[in-house]
């Protein structure tokens, strides 16, 4: 059975998940301190560390894991160069359309199966995931989260929740899922222009 997992932490939403023989990678951001990411409206965000491994510390990856793709706090330059080194790319449907190449979209509950020779065969489950209050997924944009599970799972699944805010649809899967482990997006972002809305 496999029992043990290795989870770094590279810098931001930035994660390596090893388990079985996979190595999954987390919302990839490689940029260099100082960098500055638009998010609209005149609202930005600006790198204060760079990342603790460089792409080309990090060897093979199985898959990487992409909440959203157009937020470069999620997706940077530097990550998105690295994206063709991974065999897959797992991400929101309008995600995948941007990307194209390897990138496959999902909707939350739909699941995909890694398979390899000498190793667990792995469920990647999409969960959902709200990237901002009621009714902003038009201006939002889509995000999906990530719930792992393998052959000889004990513990419970890994879940990764993905660049979300708190809403029923992470109770969801709380309630839906086994969940050992949970890789959790942090923060409380406000604009300008919403007020004091989080």
């Amino acid at each position: 059975m496999t029992t043990e997992i290795r989870v770094t932490h590279i810098g931001g939403p930035t994660t390596l998940v090893e388990v079985g023989g996979w190595r999954l990678l987390t919302d990839p951001t490689f940029d260099e301190p100082g960098g500055h990411y638009g998010f609209g409206w005149g609202s930005h965000s600006r790198k204060v560390a760079g990342p603790a491994l460089s792409p080309a510390q990090l060897g093979h990856i199985d898959a990487v894991l992409l909440s959203h793709d157009h937020h470069g706090d999620n997706l940077d330059a530097a990550g998105r160069a690295f994206l063709p080194r991974a065999d897959r790319i797992l991400t929101t449907r309008p995600g995948a359309d941007r990307l194209g190449g390897k990138a496959e979209g999902l909707v939350p509950w739909q699941a995909v199966r890694l398979e390899g020779p000498d190793r667990a065969t792995m469920t990647v489950t999409a969960t959902p995931c709200r990237h901002g209050p009621p009714l902003s997924r038009p201006i939002a944009g889509s995000v999906v989260g990530f719930v792992i599970e393998w052959d000889g799972l004990d513990h419970g699944a890994v879940w990764i929740s993905g660049d979300t805010v708190l809403y029923e649809g992470l109770r969801e899967v709380a309630r839906r899922m086994d969940v050992g482990t949970a890789l959790l997006h942090l923060g409380s972002v406000r604009f300008g222009v919403t007020g004091p809305v989080h």
